[in-house]
């Protein structure tokens, strides 16, 4: 099953770059058309941005829900998180796949439209030709006509000239008739001629009419073989696409079926999830009372002190008092020099920073979590950060680290740092890292602000590496964003 599903996820971002390729041949092809068609590119530009929005909400909203399962088994987020990512990406390719239906279409439109105006002009080639040959078959009739009629005029039939012809009239209605006879045969001549030129002037034009036709039917040819290469690609694209939607709605299907078979494992998990928080709270809790153990017993020691001090004081007085007033220089030195150096440090601007720069994006913020498989409510303690595996993570103050647990048997955390910041104008102060690939630290050790405490990883019940940081107020979580400048990014 998990290797099908891979299968599945490498085709679909095979067909991402597909898109792509695809988008940008098609803009260029209709690139090649001129302004006539900048409307239709428009259109394509306004679809791309469109499409890739929606492919970067989704990224968004996938990793907000990753966040919101946490706390649930890997198997479960995973079939969740893919029905997520299919329920957002079947409109996506429903959408493709009527953009490549209207693109096949248009391009059989095109192509046919090719192919008409490619008849229509073969039709007027073919009819130019045989004119061509109907004239050429008048002007060699008429060429030898013009040839008969010269041999007849000029030779006769008996090789006698022309003149000799009207000469020899033996009276003059025959020599009238006789040259009568000589001018008709002389305009005929000439109008034979003039036909001739005619005919030829006319046969030059439908060769030059016949030449431009098939130049025009040679760019046709090529147009009609670019049409359907056309056509061949946008009727492959739509099919890809029609086999890649039916591909993701069987897998919705099939993980839709197997989402019923989890969810009994959610209330148990849901209850690790508040047994985890709940210890981690009393450890917090812990801290915080001994931290105001301390307090108490640093403040009773100091009011000891104190009183022995002004008893002293009291009994050299009386002493002084006894002897005679004694020396009168000095007096009291104002009772003690200086309070505990473990009293509350003064707060101030930057107290607390993030474990990364900020600004930061939150992928998911402190506050109640609608759980999105079964829409109960539940407390999310920390702030959880975009950060990518293996990045250094930084302690948000100085303190003593009094907590490095491993995943293993750390419940839903994963790999964890406390660190422990002291009493801090009179609130105890701790913060938590969760989920960390590995540690830069151990228990006891002093670490100042900013310093590495480890490295961002995605272990506990998490899909996928962030930062997870909490931060505890006499024993409570506070939001972190409220501290000063913990800025968000988004």
């Amino acid at each position: 099953m998990a290797a099908a599903a891979a299968l599945r996820r490498r085709r679909r971002r095979a067909t991402v770059r597909r898109r792509v390729a695809a988008v940008a041949t098609l803009l260029a092809m209709l690139a090649v058309g001129g302004a006539a068609r900048g409307d239709q590119l428009a259109d394509l530009e306004n679809q791309r941005q469109q499409l890739e929005q929606q492919r970067q909400d989704n990224a968004a909203q996938q990793e907000q829900l990753s966040s919101a399962l946490e706390g649930t088994s890997a198997d479960l987020q995973n079939v969740y998180l893919d029905i997520a990512r299919l329920d957002g990406e079947i409109p996506i390719a429903e959408a493709e796949l009527a953009q490549a239906e209207e693109d096949l279409a248009a391009a059989e439109r095109e192509q046919e439209s090719v192919n008409d105006r490619l008849a229509v002009a073969q039709s007027e080639a073919d009819t130019l030709t045989a004119d061509l040959a109907a004239s050429d078959e008048e002007i060699a009739k008429t060429q030898d006509d013009i040839g008969e009629l010269a041999r007849s005029t000029y030779r006769g039939s008996e090789g006698l000239s022309t003149l000799a012809v009207v000469v020899d009239a033996s009276t003059p209605e025959e020599f009238t008739e006789r040259a009568s006879a000589m001018s008709s045969a002389m305009r005929t001549q000439g109008q034979v001629l003039d036909d001739l030129e005619t005919n030829a002037a006319s046969q030059r034009n439908q060769q030059a009419r016949l030449d431009a036709v098939n130049d025009r039917i040679a760019e046709l040819k090529v147009e009609a073989d670019a049409a359907v290469v056309t056509a061949d690609a946008a009727r492959q694209t739509a099919q890809d696409r029609r086999d890649e939607l039916e591909d993701m709605r069987a897998e919705r299907a099939t993980k839709a079926t197997e989402l019923e078979g989890y969810k009994a494992q959610i209330e148990s998990q849901q209850s690790e999830i508040a047994a985890d928080d709940a210890d981690l709270a009393n450890q917090i809790q812990g801290i915080a009372n001994q931290q105001a153990a301390e307090r108490q017993r640093q403040a009773e020691e100091a009011e000891r002190q104190r009183q022995a001090d002004e008893a002293a004081r009291q009994a050299q007085a009386q002493q002084q008092a006894q002897s005679g007033g004694g020396s009168s220089g000095g007096g009291s030195s104002g009772g003690s020099s200086g309070g505990s150096s473990s009293g509350s440090a003064p707060a101030s601007t930057g107290f607390l920073t993030p474990p990364v720069a900020a600004p930061f994006y939150v992928t998911s913020p402190f506050g109640m979590r609608i759980y999105p498989i079964t829409g109960g409510r539940y407390m999310h303690n920390g702030t959880d950060i975009r950060s990518a595996c293996g990045n250094p993570q930084y302690a948000s103050g100085g303190g003593t680290v009094v907590g490095v647990r491993n995943a293993a048997g750390n419940g839903t955390h994963g790999n964890q740092v406390l660190i422990d910041h002291g009493v801090v104008d009179g609130a105890s102060w701790v913060t938590v890292y969760n989920h960390l690939s590995r540690f830069a630290v151990s228990v006891g050790q002093q670490v100042s602000q900013g310093q590495v405490i480890g490295y961002t990883g995605m272990t506990g019940a998490v899909t996928g590496c962030h930062v997870h940081i909490e931060v505890w107020k006499n024993g409570t979580p506070i939001n972190p964003e409220s501290l000063s400048g913990w800025n968000r990014s988004n």
